[in-house]
């Protein structure tokens, strides 16, 4: 586990995943109102027909909520979880990046609710997902 004690990164925040990181999930954007990632199409994460996985897609998407929801936390609170996730497909991703940008919609004392968009290389919407994390 890496240490986030002293104001983590986001490479740090995304490194205490080790699931996340094994996906190969890179890190291009985390502050507070914004966080950003990507990741890249590969076979082995693909269904029949060479789409990536909506588990692949799905997991980009609770791993970069929840590095949005964990900024977002409120005073004295020592991370989240995610209780509820709603996600919409929109199309096939088969080749490039997953682009994934989550946003926080409500940042309370007892639950975070972040907003994702995953995008392909062109910016055509992927999926949209909505998700409630709680706080601990």
């Amino acid at each position: 586990m890496t240490d986030i004690s002293a104001g983590p990164t986001g490479a740090q925040l995304f490194a205490t995943m080790p699931f996340t990181e094994g996906l190969g999930v890179q890190v291009l954007d985390c502050r507070p109102e914004l966080v950003r990632s990507r990741l890249a199409w590969r076979e082995d994460l693909c269904t029949l027909g060479g789409s990536l996985h909506g588990g692949a897609l799905m997991s980009l998407a609770d791993a970069t909520a929840a590095v949005c929801a964990y900024l977002n936390l409120p005073a004295g609170k020592q991370g989240t979880s995610t209780v509820e996730s709603k996600t919409n497909f929109v199309r096939a991703l088969r080749s490039g990046h997953a682009t994934a940008t989550a946003t926080p919609l409500h940042a309370g004392r007892s639950f975070i609710v972040v907003e994702t968009e995953i995008r392909d290389d062109a910016g055509t919407l992927v999926a949209k997902v909505t998700q409630t994390q709680a706080v601990l």
